[in-house]
């Protein structure tokens, strides 16, 4: 007993859900004022429970043998994953309700479409632009949004024209990193019969795709801090991302070279170095 939920656990992948920092941190950078102790509950609510709960309902069906995120090996899934899983999103929808309702509602609605990605009666990840699109829309604009509701930005603010440039960007970077944490499991999901994006476009074409998606990103963010007067976080940016364009032209170069380096390692060292590279610009324009 005590193996099996140190192995659900183990599957939901808490660590992993930490490089989904850097959409916390853009919301919160781009509101004029947030409540600390709210901010402090959503980042809390979602890295610790909700992102989590996802991690291990996908696990729970797709049983993977090979590496996924955050886990080169993971461990035999059990019953004991999908009650975790039950408790996780039970408790992340009574929090959420006590910061407020609308964000509550929003907590559940992620939820619910993060278990069609995977639930085999649906199974969005069946289709490659489908799954791809829900993913950039819920783990990117809809995500933004939903960390300034629930850390107390007005609505007036959150439907502001540049804010919602914002939150366009924000799925635009989603749009050119999902793909690449798909380019080690081409075999894997072909045996399931999951039509990935990444497995439709082969490995150059998800190369192409995401350093295209991800150039458009940094413009467009670039643009609206112009916009916005806010030309220090366009600065910020600039020189904390940096070393994501150094890595991922590196990674490029050797997959060129050897296409075994499309790999879990690099996969997960490109997840890292963007995640922490992101937080940081977004955590310095918060301060300044």
């Amino acid at each position: 007993m005590t193996s099996s939920l140190t192995n659900a656990l183990r599957l939901l992948r808490i660590p992993f859900s930490l490089f989904l920092m850097p959409i916390y941190w853009f919301a919160l950078s781009a509101a004029p004022q947030v409540e600390p102790w709210r901010a402090a509950a959503v980042f809390l609510i979602l890295h610790l429970l909700v992102y989590p709960a996802s991690n291990g309902y996908n696990s729970y069906y797709d049983r993977d043998e090979g590496s996924i995120g955050g886990l080169k090996h993971p461990p035999q899934v059990t019953e004991a994953l999908y009650w975790l899983v039950l408790a996780f999103d039970g408790l992340a929808v009574v929090l959420s309700a006590l910061l407020s309702l609308p964000f509550a509602g929003m907590v559940a609605l992620y939820l619910l479409i993060s278990k069609a990605y995977s639930y085999k009666g649906i199974r969005l990840k069946k289709y490659p632009l489908l799954s791809t699109l829900v993913v950039v829309l819920f783990q990117g604009g809809f995500t933004f949004a939903m960390v300034q509701v629930g850390s107390g930005v007005e609505p007036g603010t959150i439907l502001s024209g540049p804010n919602l440039l914002l939150a366009l960007v924000s799925t635009l970077f989603l749009c050119g990193s999902y793909p690449l944490t798909q380019v080690y499991q081409h075999d894997e999901d072909a045996r399931r019969g999951d039509r990935t994006l990444s497995l439709q476009l082969g490995l150059w074409g998800t190369f192409l795709f995401a350093g295209v998606s991800l150039a458009v990103a940094a413009g467009l963010l670039l643009y609206t801090y112009w916009l916005r007067n806010e030309l220090y976080h366009g600065l910020f940016f600039l020189l904390c991302t940096f070393p994501v364009v150094v890595f991922f032209t590196r990674w490029l170069w050797k997959v060129k070279k050897d296409t075994a380096a499309a790999d879990f390692d690099h996969t997960m060292r490109m997840n890292k170095i963007s995640s922490l590279s992101m937080s940081l610009a977004f955590i310095l324009m918060l301060v300044w």
